[in-house]
């Protein structure tokens, strides 16, 4: 059961081959015996997804409910969840349980999917590997010693790791796509005002897009079409009609499903900087496109070597005013003593954050100060600008843009630790696209030394559901996706 697919699971919960409360009990069995050694879970509640569980037999035996009804479901702990505690997985929401949901949470709720757990991430969604976490850092199921990629580190171990079957994610700079190619899953990030950010609470505000984290494209699909749609409470949020992201899935030719489709591939994805072992198995990728009809151009994209720099002014600047918020007063963690308010400040803040979110919080307090404004975040939102209009033009060439997702393979844990520049530069392919605002997936393309390497698809704006049938088609004529780590099976 735990190698099918959500809409085999689906048939299954229809079929009462097995119920949705025999479906979750399955799955925290499986944390209960895994989650120790992974740590992709910090919050699991028995109780609360059997309920949940309960209530989506009700509703299937009724002959109501839709794809994902009794199917159980697991959140990136960024999520605000009714009666959960919601993280973050930092220190300062550590006593936080959320009074209401997310606007992701209640999509799913409505569905009638199950909140089997809230997953481990990055402190605040602020890093490439899972290693920020107040809990602690979270593994990668095919190599233990290594990072599973981050922020949303926690939501990919547990699918790869079967405990399971999808899971939401969120991604600022990459933070979907990344562990997806590291931990040998696909993972997709909107464009940004899709899906809803209420309730998903807020690292970089510009730039933050929750996705689905999943096995497939077509699971993938599914996902996105309960998370997307308008939302009057999030000023971010685009109100456009509702789409069927599966729509495209299996149309076409059996032999040549993507002939007319043209792939673009900028120069600047495919010179220095990429492990010559992940670059050949993206290569290889593209001639498997090819071999399915589609037609290779070649783009520039001149600006994205200014990228990371431009994220890392934006992102840390919009993470200072953001976590302002967090002083120990309304709620969160309080210095256990102090001697008056400023101190309390101080001490809760210092206490209460880790050191990467403090340095960032550092960074964008001083690209906003007087004086440095003009210079540093001003800039950067020109180069931002200059970016979107680099994708555009790449677009007027192609319909989708394919490169490597990451420059490696995991890397070990600690490795990079010391290093915050050679961190950030782990997301040096996926950066640009949050910047300018696109959607883009990241599927497996095979493995290197025993570990998985991504290949990530770029389209225009609001063209999810082509690059959810571009990855599907590679999926169809590989088997990539359907690995499973040792022991996990």
């Amino acid at each position: 059961m735990i190698e099918r697919d959500l809409r085999a699971l689906r048939r299954a919960l229809a079929a009462k081959e097995i119920s949705s409360v025999e479906l979750t009990e399955l799955y925290l069995q499986r944390i209960a015996r895994h989650n120790p050694q992974l740590n992709a879970y910090i919050s699991v509640d028995p109780e609360s997804s059997l309920a949940q569980a309960r209530a989506a037999d009700q509703r299937l035996a009724s002959g109501e409910g839709g794809p994902l009804t009794g199917i159980p479901i697991a959140h990136k702990d960024i999520f605000c969840s009714r009666g959960w505690l919601t993280t973050c997985g930092s220190k300062m929401l550590g006593n936080f349980v959320s009074p209401y949901d997310a606007a992701v949470i209640a999509r799913f709720a409505a569905a009638g999917a199950v909140l089997l757990g809230k997953t481990n991430m990055d402190e605040f969604a602020m890093g490439s590997s899972n290693e920020t976490s107040f809990y602690g850092p979270v593994k990668n199921p095919w190599d233990a010693s290594c990072v599973p990629g981050g922020s949303s580190g926690g939501s990919a171990a547990a699918v790869v790791a079967r405990l399971a079957p999808a899971a939401t994610g969120t991604d600022t700079g990459g933070s979907i796509r990344q562990p997806a190619a590291l931990c040998n899953l696909t993972g997709m990030k909107p464009t940004y005002g899709v899906v809803s950010r209420y309730g998903m609470i807020a690292f970089a505000s510009s730039l933050d897009q929750a996705g689905p984290l999943a096995r497939s494209a077509a699971d993938c699909a599914l996902l996105l079409n309960t998370m997307a749609g308008f939302d009057e409470r999030d000023s971010t949020s685009l109100d456009r009609p509702p789409e069927d992201y599966s729509r495209e899935l299996d149309r076409g030719a059996a032999d040549r499903p993507l002939a007319g489709l043209k792939i673009g591939l900028p120069e600047q994805f495919f010179g220095e900087g990429c492990a010559p072992e992940v670059m050949q198995l993206v290569d290889t990728a593209i001639g498997e496109y090819r071999r399915l009809g589609a037609e290779t151009v070649a783009v520039s994209l001149p600006n994205m070597d200014l990228s990371v720099a431009a994220y890392y002014v934006i992102a840390p600047a919009e993470a200072s005013s953001n976590l302002a918020r967090f002083d120990g007063v309304r709620y969160g963690y309080r210095a256990a003593q102090y001697e008056d308010l400023n101190d309390l400040y101080g001490k809760s803040r210092a206490q209460g954050f880790g050191a990467e979110v403090k340095r960032r919080i550092l960074i964008g307090t001083y690209v906003l100060s007087h004086g440095y404004y003009d210079a540093y975040y001003l800039q950067a939102q020109r180069i931002r600008r200059l970016i979107a209009n680099d994708f555009a033009e790449a677009f007027r060439q192609c319909d989708v843009i394919v490169g490597p997702t990451s420059p490696s393979t995991a890397f070990k844990l600690g490795e990079k630790a010391a290093d915050p520049v050679q961190m950030y530069l782990s997301d040096i392919y996926t950066i640009a696209v949050n910047l300018a605002g696109l959607p883009a997936i990241s599927l497996p393309c095979g493995f290197a030394g025993g570990l998985p390497a991504g290949l990530q698809l770029i389209g225009d704006y609001f063209t999810e559901a082509r690059l959810l049938d571009v990855a599907h088609r590679y999926q169809q004529a590989s088997s990539w996706h359907l690995q499973c780590p040792a022991g996990f099976a």
